[in-house]
């Protein structure tokens, strides 16, 4: 096994982060074209594909050619992204906005122009770095208070907001009083095959609040 951390900025420096993010996207939409309607899929978009000007069109392919209807797909896109060239990127997202898709800002707190870019664009979702997460139920009252601020202020922006790295029971119910609607980590699954996620989906008992979200791994550049 090799981490994403390794493999991903190697595949963005030789360009093949292009071909390989078009296999996730066709791989991805198949696979959720297997679940029920009521289930959505997240992909990461890497800053270099956005560069490409058939993203679009690759995605909507994509999504015809699996029968999967636009807003069951989940697009999470870092600031690292927007920085790098925020015109290109902001156009793509909204051709993908107006088609249905739902846009995530990924990694929210972790640069420098998070309300900028929230200003800028209406994002579907925002996702609380695991960074900050991490200290909800930190040793040091500064560092709980910043995270829970953190978290309070993306859930007041009145979009859905999912925390990710959530690990401990402590962290679920602080981020539950903190009213975060969604939530993903190694407390509820690790990164799974396909075929145990068919596996969760058939076996789905728990209640809605505290499903997480199913969200399929390939590659690295899906989650």
């Amino acid at each position: 096994m090799i981490s994403p951390a390794q493999f991903i900025p190697l595949a963005e420096e030789t360009g093949l982060i292009v071909p390989l993010g078009e296999w996730v996207l066709r791989t991805a939409c198949a696979e959720a074209a297997k679940w029920p309607d009521d289930l959505k899929i997240a992909i990461n978009l890497s800053p270099v594909q956005f560069r490409s000007p058939d993203l679009v069109p690759v995605i909507v392919h994509a999504l015809a050619s699996a029968g999967v209807s636009p807003d069951r797909l989940e697009l999470e896109v870092t600031e690292t992204a927007i920085i790098q060239d925020s015109e290109a990127v902001f156009a793509a997202l909204s051709q993908l906005h107006d088609l249905g898709a739902r846009i995530a800002l990924d990694d929210f707190g972790t640069g420098y122009s998070s309300l900028s870019f929230l200003q800028k664009f209406p994002f579907d979702k925002v996702k609380i770095d695991r960074s900050f997460v991490s200290e909800l139920a930190g040793a040091t009252d500064e560092s709980r208070r910043i995270a829970r601020a953190i978290v309070r202020f993306a859930v007041s922006l009145g979009k859905t907001t999912t925390a990710e790295g959530v690990e401990t029971r402590e962290q679920l119910d602080i981020l539950r009083a903190d009213a975060c609607v969604e939530v993903q980590g190694f407390h509820f699954s690790p990164p799974v095959q396909s075929e145990k996620v068919a596996q969760m989906i058939g076996g789905r008992t728990m209640a809605s609040a505290q499903r997480p979200a199913v969200r399929l791994a390939m590659a690295g550049a899906a989650s």
